[in-house]
Formats: C-alpha cells, sequence, structure tokens
C-alpha cells in the first residue's frame, strides 16, 4: 500500500499549510474541499490516510468517517475540527477513527500522528494479503480432483462447515484428512480462529494427555511451570484430533467429558475451565467397526461421528491423477513441465497404498532425476514400472506394447545396451535405433 493520503477541509489555507507539512516527510497528499470530491479520489487513488475536518460543506465528518469504515475499512481515519469537544472525539473513537485532533493545538506534530496513521495502514493491509493467502491456501478449492468420489466429499464437507456440529474424517493414510479439516475451519464461523492440530499416535500416553489437555507447575516432575494444553490453544477456533483411532481408553473417557459440556481441568490442578472450540477427528480405521469390537469407546464414537465424511483412496479416483501430478510437479519444478503418456498410464494403473502422499513423493523425486523438461517412465520407482505389466492394456498398440517392453529389459538390466539386446534377441545397432525411435 502506498504513502497516500487525503485531507479533506474546506479551509483552503489551512488545507495547503497540511499538505505541504504532510507532503514534506515523504507523503504524497491528495486534497478535496468537500466530501463529494473526496470520494471521488477515494474511488480513483490508493489511499492510506484520510485526514478529514469534522464540519463540511456537504457533510459531516463523522458521517465520512462511518462511510469510509464501511467502504474502506483498511483506511485510517484521522478526524480534526476547529472546536473539538470531548464527546465528539469520543464518538470519533468509538467509530474506528486512529486519532481525533483539535487544529491549532497539534499542528507542529500531525505529520507524526498520519506516520502512525500510514504503518497502521499497511499492517492491516499485510494482514489481509495474508489472510487471503490462507483462506485460498486452505480452501475447498484447493482440494484438486473432479472425480466423483472427491466431488462428493467436498460437497458434504463444504455443508457441514457453517455448523458446529463434530466431524469425524475417515480415510486412508495419504488421502489428504487434514487438509479437509483446514477447508472446513476455513469455511466456518471460526476462521478468525486458531487452527490447531493434534496427531494422536504422535505421541505416548502420558504425553498426550498433557499435550492435549496441559498442566499446572509442579504436576510432575519436570513441570518447572504451567503449560496450555492444546485444547486451551484452540479457544475460538478449532481443533483437529488426527489418528483418533490411536487414543488410549483413559485419555478417551477424559476427551468425551470435555467433549460433553467443553470444560476441563489441567493435570495437577483442580481448578475447572471453559473452551469454545469445535472438534474435528480422522482416522485411517473404520471406528464404527472399532468401536462395535471394544477397540474405541462407542459413546466417543457417536459424540464424535455427528457428521462422518469418507476421505476416497486415491485408486478409486484415477482419473484425478493427471490432474494431482501436474500440480505437484510445478510446485517442485519449474523446468521439468510435463509428464509423457506412458507415465501417466502407469500412474493411473498404480494401486496407491500411500495415496495422495505417496504419488507426491514419486513426481518429486521424478522431477530431481530428469534431466530433460519431462516426466518419463524410466524415472519411476521400479516396483511402479513392474506393477503388473501396468503399461500394457488391451487397449495398446503394437508400438506401445514394444515399447513398453524394452523398457522394462533396460530397467531390469540396469541400462545395459548388450545385455539387453541378447535378451530381446535383436542386435545392438537395432537397439540403439528403437531406444531413439521411442524416445526411451
Amino acid at each position: 500500500m502506498k504513502k497516500n493520503v487525503l485531507i479533506i477541509d474546506d479551509e483552503e489555507r489551512f488545507r495547503d499549510l497540511l499538505a505541504r507539512v504532510i507532503g514534506l516527510e515523504g507523503f504524497e497528499v491528495f486534497q478535496a474541499k468537500n466530501v463529494r470530491e473526496g470520494f471521488i479520489i477515494l474511488e480513483k487513488e490508493p489511499i492510506s490516510v484520510v485526514v478529514t475536518d469534522v464540519k463540511l460543506p456537504d457533510g459531516n465528518g463523522l458521517e465520512v468517517l462511518e462511510r469510509i469504515k464501511k467502504e474502506y475499512p483498511l483506511i485510517e481515519v484521522i478526524v480534526i475540527t476547529a472546536f473539538g469537544t470531548i464527546q465528539d472525539g469520543v464518538n470519533a473513537m468509538k467509530q474506528g477513527a486512529f486519532d481525533y485532533i483539535t487544529k491549532g493545538d497539534e499542528d507542529d506534530h500531525i505529520h507524526v500522528v498520519v506516520e502512525r496513521a500510514v504503518e497502521k495502514a499497511q499492517m492491516q493491509s499485510k494482514l489481509q494479503h495474508l489472510e487471503q493467502r490462507m483462506e485460498s491456501q486452505y480452501s475447498f478449492e484447493n482440494i484438486i480432483g473432479e472425480s466423483t468420489p472427491i466431488i462428493e466429499a467436498k460437497e458434504m464437507a463444504k455443508k457441514v462447515a457453517s455448523s458446529e456440529m463434530s466431524v469425524l474424517l475417515q480415510g486412508e493414510t495419504g488421502t489428504g484428512k487434514e487438509l479437509f479439516a483446514q477447508a472446513i475451519h476455513q469455511a466456518s464461523d471460526r476462521k478468525n480462529g486458531p487452527f490447531v492440530a493434534l496427531n494422536c499416535s504422535a505421541f505416548p500416553k502420558d504425553l498426550l494427555e498433557s499435550e492435549l489437555f496441559g498442566y499446572k507447575k509442579g504436576a510432575f516432575t519436570g513441570a518447572d511451570q504451567s503449560k496450555k494444553g492444546l485444547i486451551e490453544e484452540a479457544d475460538g477456533g478449532t481443533l483437529f484430533l488426527d489418528e483418533i483411532g490411536e487414543m488410549a481408553p483413559g485419555l478417551q473417557a477424559k476427551l468425551l467429558r470435555f467433549l460433553e459440556n467443553k470444560t476441563f481441568t489441567k493435570l495437577g490442578d483442580t481448578k475447572q475451565q471453559s473452551v469454545d472450540i469445535r472438534v474435528v477427528a480422522a482416522t485411517n480405521k473404520n471406528l464404527k467397526q472399532e468401536a462395535e469390537h471394544g477397540a474405541f469407546r462407542d459413546d466417543l464414537y457417536y459424540r464424535l461421528a455427528g457428521f462422518t465424511i469418507e476421505i476416497p483412496p486415491l485408486r478409486e479416483r484415477k482419473e484425478d491423477i493427471p490432474m494431482l501430478a501436474s500440480f505437484f510437479l510445478q510446485r517442485v519444478n519449474n523446468r521439468v513441465r510435463q509428464i509423457d503418456d506412458q507415465t501417466l498410464n502407469l500412474l493411473k494403473d498404480y494401486p496407491w497404498k500411500g495415496n495422495i502422499r505417496e504419488l507426491k513423493n514419486i513426481i518429486e523425486r521424478a522431477a530431481v532425476l530428469a534431466d530433460g523438461d519431462r516426466i518419463t517412465a524410466d524415472l519411476l520407482p521400479t516396483e511402479l514400472r513392474q506393477n503388473h505389466g501396468a503399461d500394457i492394456t488391451v487397449s495398446s498398440t503394437l508400438d506401445e506394447v514394444e515399447r513398453a517392453h524394452i523398457q522394462r529389459v533396460l530397467n531390469e538390466v540396469d541400462g545395459n545396451k548388450t545385455q539387453a539386446a541378447q535378451i530381446l534377441g535383436i542386435g545392438t545397432s537395432t537397439l540403439y535405433r528403437k531406444i531413439e525411435e521411442y524416445d526411451l
């Protein structure tokens, strides 16, 4: 945001004097003698700060302040007047004025007030830009895919986002459960609050309880000072409990009590605390079956599963693989821009036990290994290339079958052309010609 200042005042001499004083400090100053001219300038110029008189020919400075705060919330407003009253000053500050100044009393350092106002306006602009980037990064639009299973999952998540219901995300490891949780948070009324994530499988039982609920100084050996738990850190926002199925039964009971009344007690404390949070949980297990077999508390399951969303594995949305692969490639490498058709066929035929996370890692690895501007099949891991002849299908042409077979033999012998020619039953010169012809 530029350091542009707009002065709205009908007294020409005072307006010119103020413009010179502020202009000498490096600001670009715009002038208007009334409200109408002022808002014409606001429509055209990126103004950071408005300095407005209270009494104007066609309006009131406090009305100008109110309108600016509605239409241009990032602009800071300094209200000035020849006859200041305490009540006017109080009203101006209540409506969001940066400062209220009486003419003549603070003329010698008004440039300091303007400087502070500009700094605040610039900081607000930076924060808004950061928030917009966060919203873009964690929005539903950032969940890539056009297949029916992923569209259905996104639609369900969008519908529940605006409610206060607990959400249970079920899906295999690497399917993007945390991305869904972040998108739900970002689309909710809690988006300005914190999003706090905890992986329940990453901590031993005792440590997990203290991470979740916090502890009071002296609660145990080594507790030299009190610590907030993640429940408290998430107050006003969303708590994401990943791999909830790994939580120990005793801690499940304590979590259930918290979910029922939103109150908790830190370890080593006797005082109850209350927080306002929404819980989104995730698991790679079938929690309903776990609860039926006694491996997970059924009362906690039903409390968490107010709204369950199944996140589909990658093998059930193979039509999304080219789009996902291209996205990961663009993020990691500016030089390598393409993935050839044979490679895409291999990617689409692979079972993807590690789901999207595995695809991301493989694309990033291939991009690092690539010498040219595209990813070819030879850059993929051996188990992927040799996946039950995945690149040969009923619809493959004779050339495609030959190309795939030659590539597999070359991979088997680590690129040894003489050995490969012997296995294929062709001359070395013929093999070199085939390599060039098929761009192997």
